[in-house]
């Protein structure tokens, strides 16, 4: 399909640059394509009365790591600054990272984090450039392992906002609470699944009083969420892989929910993508652990989520390619169009939307 068809007109300042407080009082777009109305404005606090008892959420468990970090180059010349974001942890001391003047540096480089002359051991981190990729990214050996390391990376590093609000305010403190959910517990994620920020300890009490469950899975979320299309056409497009488990108690949970009738509601489309890669031609969710690169556009057959919550996306984003293939593209713009004309705040701080399918009531 041609990318041009995923474009519209997104003003500035619909980019929401702070969640709402509290969490769940943000704007829910409710679009039932096929029914009067086809949209509806309600409340995500309104969610319990939107769903059926038997439904199960499906939340995507990631914790979003502080992977942005300031270094300089060590021992060969002047000292050259270099900003890092890690993006894919390698192994308990190695993490592949995209560098921001990554020409500066060459394999055997030392690049330094933090300040020099902190009693705390901590206050400085080393880590050698052992490979140079393509697009700026380089493999970093550090000299810490494990649990320190992680601490280390935590103590120096910020958390790294998506470029469209980074672009207008620097991160800071409020971020490392307002960019992680309330089911964030397996560090590794570069990116928040963003559709769960709107959970609230309040709501999730009010949906288990209503019959509704809730399971976890997890997919560590990668800089690829963020990269625009840039091919004319959408076949040509590559995704990133990111890594996701699904657990075999939460794949015999959900195909049990949902032989006695429930719907699988997917939580953010990071959860539904690795629902979709789990799945088996017959329709039951495997365990699965491993990578995925699922890219899923209008054609796409899905087979395991019947209602999808999730954010408002950016134009000739894979996102929003991917709300299209799930509700219809024409109803999606509709009902792109509408939040915008409404004021809906879009993207990682935004607000969010309830989806079904065609087929689904």
């Amino acid at each position: 399909m041609q990318t041009d068809l995923f474009d519209f007109d997104l003003p500035p300042e619909r980019i929401a640059l702070r969640p709402v407080a509290p969490r769940d009082q943000a704007r829910l777009l409710v679009v039932r394509p096929g029914e009067n109305p086809l949209i509806d404005d309600r409340i995500v606090r309104e969610l319990p009365d939107l769903l059926r008892p038997g439904d199960q959420l499906v939340v995507n468990d990631t914790k979003v790591i502080a992977a942005n970090l300031n270094g300089r180059r060590l021992g060969r010349g002047v000292e050259s600054q270099v900003g890092v974001t890690l993006i894919r942890r390698i192994d308990g001391s190695h993490w592949r990272a995209l560098v921001k003047g990554a020409k500066k540096l060459a394999r055997g480089d030392i690049v330094r984090f933090g300040d020099e002359g902190k009693v705390c051991f901590l206050g400085q981190l080393d880590a050698t450039v052992e490979e140079k990729g393509e697009a700026g990214e380089v493999t970093l050996a550090f000299a810490f392992h494990g649990a320190v390391l992680d601490q280390a990376i935590a103590d120096r590093g910020a958390m790294p906002l998506p470029p469209y609000i980074a672009a207008r305010r620097a991160p800071d403190e409020r971020d490392r609470s307002d960019y992680q959910t309330l089911f964030a517990r397996e560090e590794g994620a570069v990116a928040a699944p963003t559709a769960a920020l709107h959970f609230t300890d309040d709501l999730v009490a009010q949906l288990r009083a209503r019959g509704i469950g809730l399971q976890t899975l997890t997919l560590h979320v990668g800089l690829g969420t963020f990269l625009p299309v840039k091919a004319q056409d959408t076949a040509e497009h590559v995704m990133h892989a990111e890594w996701g488990m699904v657990s075999a108690q939460t794949a015999a949970a959900l195909n049990e929910a949902r032989q006695a009738g429930g719907r699988i509601v997917a939580v953010g489309t990071t959860a539904l993508r690795l629902l979709e890669a789990a799945t088996t031609d017959d329709g039951m969710i495997a365990p699965f652990a491993g990578e995925t690169s699922l890219f899923i556009t209008p054609g796409y057959r899905f087979r395991a989520v019947d209602v999808l919550m999730t954010n408002f996306h950016l134009p000739r984003s894979t996102l929003f390619m991917l709300v299209c293939a799930f509700s219809g593209l024409d109803v999606m713009r509709r009902a792109y169009d509408h939040a915008v004309n409404s004021g809906y705040r879009f993207y990682s701080y935004g607000e969010a939307c309830l989806l079904f399918p065609p087929t689904v009531s």
